[in-house]
């Protein structure tokens, strides 16, 4: 049975990286590819169907531009128009369709982090029965470089499950972010440096433990490095970026409602790359 992903767009021209990803994944999945565009409920009934018809067919232009600009043949798809909630009705979608991930677009400028809480992207993230990409860049090419921030948690077993599924071409890198009590008052100290290094050098082999035995469940797993630095979650992940320009980013989601981790709300708020948030379960 074919995947089904679903693509909801707001036809900003910033949702042409995401409409234009969305196209790439469709095609090299061969997954059936939904757009999707919520129309504002308080439209006058009498120019909601020539607002629809035109909807329609912007989006069947930039498909067409699209197409061209990337050399794709058409996925198998649908457009539709709804009326209502945006993020109500994008998640609606996507539980009766099943759709096993949702691509959206950033239209908002980064650094603006006080605009983000009530956008329909957060709203999304927050709700989504499936995985969530953000796309903010052109997708000159498949992703190649897929950053993990990893820890011993569900939610980052899960999306690593989900990188090591999803993209077998890829490399990925997982990162894990790590810091030990009484640092900054015993760092000097000789026995602290040999039982931070005796630490550091058991949590690498507990890490290794923990992929490998996922690794073994899975069958063509991509290349897997794993990198261990010392910090805040935030700051690590924030300073590796800037060092490697990852071409994705995927975090998991501790599936709690109404919530997004901090790892997420920093990458949304600057968009270095895009990003996908993975549910753990």
């Amino acid at each position: 049975m074919s995947q089904t992903l679903l693509f909801a767009t707001d036809l900003s021209q910033d949702n042409r990286a995401a409409f234009a990803r969305a196209l790439r994944l469709a095609y090299a999945q061969g997954a059936h590819l939904d757009i999707l565009h919520v129309l504002d409920p308080y439209l006058p009934h009498r120019v909601l169907h020539e607002v629809e018809r035109a909807v329609s067919e912007d989006i069947s232009a930039t498909l067409t531009d699209l197409r061209e600009d990337y050399a794709l043949e058409a996925p198998a798809l649908m457009i539709q128009t709804l009326v209502g909630s945006p993020h109500v009705e994008i998640v609606r979608e996507a539980h009766e369709r099943h759709a096993s991930l949702i691509i959206m677009g950033m239209h908002r400028k980064r650094g603006q982090k006080d605009l983000l809480s009530g956008t329909t992207v957060m709203r999304v993230l927050r709700s989504a029965p499936c995985p969530v990409v953000v796309a903010s860049y052109l997708p000159t090419q498949p992703w190649q470089h897929i950053l993990v921030p990893i820890d011993f948690s569900l939610a980052a077993r899960q999306t690593l499950k989900e990188a090591l599924v999803r993209f077998p071409e890829a490399k990925l890198t997982l990162l894990h972010a790590w810091s030990l009590p009484g640092e900054r008052e015993l760092g000097s100290q000789t026995y602290y440096a040999q039982w931070r290094d005796h630490e550091v050098t058991r949590l690498r082999e507990a890490l290794d433990s923990e992929v490998e035995g996922l690794m073994r469940e899975l069958d063509g797993v991509p290349e897997v490095e794993l990198v261990l630095e010392q910090g805040q979650p935030c700051d690590v992940l924030h300073d590796y970026m800037k060092r490697h320009s990852p071409d994705l980013v995927m975090v998991g989601s501790r599936g709690q409602p109404h919530h997004t981790s901090q790892l997420a709300e920093m990458l949304l708020n600057e968009p270095h790359c895009d990003l996908m948030l993975c549910r753990a379960w």
